[in-house]
Formats: C-alpha cells, structure tokens, sequence
C-alpha cells in the first residue's frame, strides 16, 4: 500500500508522519507523475485558495478527478474538504468538486478562534480529542453521504463512496484511528482492484 499526501501548501509532514507511525509507505504528490503507484490521497490542511491554484498550475485537477471516478480513496482535513467539495458557499475558488456537499470556510471563526474538543465518531468506541483550526463545516450532504461525525449540530465529518473528510486536523492530535480508517477504505479499493483483475483474467 502507497499513500499518496499532496505536498503543494500546508500541513504535509504531519500526515507522513502519522502514516510512518502506520508503517505505510507514502509519496509527497507534486506532479502528476507523482500519482502514478499511489492506493490513496490525502489532502491536507492549509490554504485552500493557494492550494486550488497550485493543482490548476501544476495540471493535478483533470488526473485526480479521472482517479477519483475509478475508485481512488481520497481524504480532505479542513482545507482539503473545501477542496474536495461540490460547492462552497459564499466563495468561488478553483477546486476539484467531487463530493456531494457544501461546505462553509471558516466557519468557526479565524486563528485566533481554533480550538480542541472531544467528539464522537461512528465506528470509534471513544472519543476523539479534535484539533479546529479555521475550521470548515458541511452545511449541506447529499442523500448518499454518511454523516460521521457533529459538533455543535455541525457536520464535521463525512463519507461519501471512495471520499472521506474531516473540518478538523487528526494528524496534529497523535490519535491513529482516522488515519486507520482512511487505510481501511484503501484496502476495500485494493480488494475490488483485485477482483476485476481476476474477471478480466
């Protein structure tokens, strides 16, 4: 298994961290070459507006759309969700526009308003300490997005087939267990990879 994390802007050592902890090999994804052997994508927390410009700049929109329609496992922390969402409201910037939600920026407020919480997360036995920075929220989720998480009646984390996403930033909180669910998702990708290898076989 190769986990690929988008390198362009933001918080990219922590999840190769949190993924050398998994005993997962990774790649720092730039160039669409880069995207070639990967299982799965992060994209991490940051500057979504800079980021946005960067996958345009660097012709990484058009591939990781074509990967997201054949399956590829993509997960989104904060900025990566702006990213990865269908629309967002109140702001139009470039981004991939893959998964069936709105999403709010900011919805917290700025810096100087981040903060940390205990939060419930389906499919985790306890609780999850969150770290919020500049944190985004889902305001709107199609019919066929899993909710998986709330704070504050907010939806903060969801999935929707091959796509997860969280407004907060697991991998600066030193619990795995998102990290194991995103690796979880990449082994239900490589086991359907393998079954139509072998009916195309």
């Amino acid at each position: 298994m190769v986990v690929g994390v988008l390198a362009l802007q933001g918080d990219i050592r922590e999840h190769l961290l949190m993924l050398k902890d998994l005993k997962t090999k990774t790649v720092e994804v730039r160039l669409k070459e880069d995207l070639k052997e990967i299982d799965g994508l992060i994209i991490p927390g940051g500057e979504s507006t800079t980021i946005g410009k960067l996958l345009k700049k660097y012709s990484l929109l058009k591939k990781i759309r074509e990967m997201d329609k054949d399956g590829l496992p993509i997960y989104g922390t904060c900025a990566g969700m702006v990213l990865l969402a269908g629309k967002t409201s109140g702001f139009n910037q470039i981004s991939l526009e893959i998964m069936d939600i709105t999403v709010k920026r900011n919805a917290f407020g700025r810096q100087r308003e981040s903060f940390e919480a205990d939060i419930d997360i389906k499919t985790l036995k306890n609780p999850f300490h969150a770290i919020f920075i500049r944190a985004p929220v889902i305001e709107k989720a199609g019919k066929n997005v899993v909710v998986l998480a709330k704070f504050n009646k907010n939806i903060i984390m969801a999935k929707e087939g091959n796509l997860l996403v969280t407004s907060f930033h697991p991998e600066l909180s030193g619990d795995l267990r998102v990290h194991k669910i995103f690796l979880s998702m990449i082994k239900e990708y490589q086991n359907k990879k393998h079954l139509r290898k072998e009916k195309a076989g």
